[in-house]
């Protein structure tokens, strides 16, 4: 009987892939719980259910595995926002502004780590994606947004009295922090417990009838 070689095609085996995309989520939810620059290399190893050396294998050290999950978990989801702004510049600002509000709560509901990751690596001194977002991230979607807010206020139709810079960080405001919140105001409100869709109908009702838009 002659053995016949089995060859394998292109790419990483299936089994692979899955480990690797299973350190990454792993890696992801330890930088939630613990903070990209107080986890390990075991920590996540430990949450992958794998061993250091994998990670080693797959990802060479600590920063490849960040940049791994900067790459493929978060650049995502951030330029769907990029892009979904960028991709409307003959919609009114009413538009516009509902779609941002609507598009942060969608993608909360569907990656529920965003906000907690947002306030501790984002908006806290050190954290570890603050010069992502300030260099790759925000330039360009806070240029569109003022500019467009600036526009609709010389031409009479948006409040004067609003600062365009901070009613974008207004929109900001009343989606990632609200939902960075949720256990907290869960409990508060334990009677009638708010959920993702409640800040959206709130934000949205405050863009359509609180700025006095045409």
């Amino acid at each position: 009987m002659t053995s016949k070689t089995v060859r394998r095609g292109p790419g990483r085996p299936q089994a692979d892939t899955e480990r690797r995309e299973r350190a990454l989520d792993a890696a992801l939810a330890c930088y939630v719980r613990r903070g990209i620059g107080a986890t390990t290399l075991r920590d996540i190893a430990t949450e992958a259910d794998c061993t250091p050396a994998l990670l080693h294998y797959y990802f060479r050290d600590a920063a490849g595995l960040q940049a791994a999950v900067i790459a493929e978990r978060l650049m995502p989801v951030f330029t769907e926002v990029r892009d979904t702004l960028l991709g409307m510049p003959d919609a009114t600002l009413k538009t516009v502004l509902t779609a941002f509000v609507d598009h942060i709560c969608a993608l909360v509901e569907r990656h529920p780590w965003m906000p907690a990751l947002w306030i501790r690596e984002v908006v806290s001194e050190g954290g570890g994606l603050r010069d992502l977002m300030l260099t790759r991230l925000a330039p360009e979607i806070s240029a569109v947004l003022v500019q467009r807010i600036a526009t609709e206020q010389a031409a009479g139709r948006l409040n004067p009295a609003l600062d365009p810079r901070l009613l974008m960080v207004s929109l900001v405001g009343l989606t990632l922090f609200p939902a960075a919140g949720l256990p907290i105001w869960q409990q508060l409100f334990a009677d009638a417990p708010l959920r993702i869709e409640h800040i959206r109908t709130h934000a949205r009702a405050l863009i359509e009838r609180g700025l006095e838009l045409a």
